[in-house]
């Protein structure tokens, strides 16, 4: 069993910032990839950012310079800094790891979703 704990997501004015945590935990083998992932009331779910083991970091365009990715391979955990937040920015960010755990081969884990929301 893989669980992805999100934590950070509320209400933030435009112009401020937000931190988003989520740790992996269960019966993990290795992990190849995670990041974070959003959607939007009526719009598809999209990549936010993402970090491969050993690779760069991967943004969307529009949070560019804004957005920054870490992880802390050791707790396995990534987190999201979320810089010069706009109202478009609002929405549900999910956490996503590419992982194989002792008893399943690689495969997409997602968390349960943290709400962002961007309003003055």
């Amino acid at each position: 069993q893989v669980q992805l704990v999100e934590s950070g997501g509320g209400l933030v004015q435009p112009g401020g910032s937000l931190r988003l945590s989520c740790a992996a935990s269960g019966s993990i083998l290795s992990i190849n990839a995670m990041g974070w992932y959003r959607q939007a009331p009526g719009k598809q779910r999209e990549l936010v950012a993402s970090m491969p083991s050993g690779g760069s970091a991967n943004y969307a365009d529009s949070v560019k310079g804004r957005f920054t990715i870490s992880r802390d391979n050791a707790k396995n955990t990534v987190y999201l800094q979320m810089n010069s937040l706009k109202p478009e920015d609002t929405a549900v960010y999910y956490c996503n790891a590419d992982l194989s755990t002792w008893y399943s081969n690689r495969r997409d884990y997602w968390g349960q979703g943290t709400q962002v929301t961007v309003s003055s």
